[in-house]
């Protein structure tokens, strides 16, 4: 199984400077490949103290610099906040500069905050994303960007530096709504799963877009990458205690960051999924809907986060898996002795395993 970890810059309630936010999490990211991790992973997002990274791809591409060999990962490029265009130049750029280890991941964004300080109407985004992934994953196979459409419009003109090689079998996509998968399948991309919501809902709508994918683009969809907010310790009450402080109080900015309190999300074009999501919550209660994220993520001793990501990989045929081990202001020390923990005793017995769908035919 393929292992990654991704570094987030989250900076609740400024308890700490962001200049001492982005030093701390630059050394859990320059860690990962001498540790073992095969690739390094971030987020984009904007204004506020939920993720500080506005420009993954920036931040990317210093780490194609501090490493030789991981793979470097967006979880996720947000399309519709971006010239289109600018993006195929910067990943054609990025691919070059790491000698093509780049793996892409792409996503339309659901903050209205951000769409709110980028003077972009939400409930677009869903045709922007369409118009603009189907243009950027073009050009990336032909060297050059051309498009007609609703919102991009781009005359014929080279990618340059040209394209290394094909990003099909690298790309992914962040998808929470059935629709959004069904998109992606039709786009041709892998999914990133970020653990949310049931899993029967996340199998379900796997098989879906298995079938779309194979009856679009005529071959198997790639096996999915899943990601897990992770905390590990070998005494399992300790594990238990920092993840629900840490990993709950992530689920605490997730909440703030999307305003899921409001009303908004039900009536958003494109967006109707996430106002049924937002009324679960409120059914669930506070404590409720954080025990259940919890029950999502990868948390407990070695051999409990171990099993835990074994059931995701057998759940959703997923070979690979990315870890967050910092997050809601944990303290620098922790994340690294629960990263470090993780690489020791957990990382070498996944790297061990068989692709999902060979483990799955020897277990029939």
């Amino acid at each position: 199984m393929h292992v990654g970890m991704a570094t987030i810059f989250q900076n609740p309630d400024r308890a700490r400077t962001d200049y001492e936010v982005y030093q701390a999490e630059l050394k859990l990211a320059e860690a990962a490949e001498p540790l073992g991790f095969q690739s390094i992973w971030s987020v984009e997002h904007h204004f506020t103290d939920y993720t500080m990274c506005p420009d993954v791809l920036q931040f990317l591409t210093y780490m194609a610099g501090r490493t030789r060999t991981a793979q470097l990962g967006s979880m996720v490029v947000v399309l519709p906040w971006h010239d289109p265009m600018r993006v195929a130049e910067q990943l054609a750029m990025l691919d070059n500069i790491s000698g093509g280890r780049l793996i892409l991941g792409l996503g339309r964004g659901a903050g209205k905050v951000e769409f709110d300080g980028f003077r972009l109407d939400m409930g677009e985004s869903r045709e922007r994303f369409v118009e603009y992934a189907e243009m950027l994953l073009n050009g990336l196979e032909t060297g050059y960007c051309e498009y007609r459409g609703k919102f991009a419009n781009q005359p014929r003109v080279a990618i340059r530096p040209a394209p290394l090689k094909t990003f099909r079998g690298r790309t992914y996509a962040a998808a929470v709504s059935p629709e959004s998968s069904q998109i992606m399948a039709r786009l041709g991309v892998g999914l990133l799963i970020i653990p949310q919501k049931p899993w029967h809902e996340v199998e379900k709508e796997l098989t879906a877009y298995r079938q779309v994918f194979r009856e679009v683009n005529g071959d198997d969809a790639p096996p999915p990458i899943s990601a897990g907010w992770t905390f590990v310790h070998q005494d399992k009450d300790t594990a238990y205690a920092m993840a629900r402080r840490y990993i709950g109080g992530y689920w605490e900015s997730v909440l703030k960051h999307y305003q899921f309190a409001g009303d908004h999300l039900k009536v958003m074009k494109g967006y109707e999924y996430y106002g049924k999501m937002a009324d679960k919550i409120r059914q669930y209660g506070a404590d409720g809907a954080t025990e259940f994220f919890l029950s999502l993520q990868v948390w407990g001793t070695p051999e409990m986060c171990y099993e835990k990501i074994v059931d995701v990989s057998n759940r959703t045929g997923a070979d690979g898996f990315v870890g967050v081990f910092s997050y809601a202001g944990m303290p620098w020390d922790l994340a690294e002795g629960s990263m470090r923990l993780f690489a020791r005793e957990v990382l070498p017995e996944l790297n061990k395993l068989k692709p999902t769908a060979e483990r799955l035919r020897q277990a029939a």
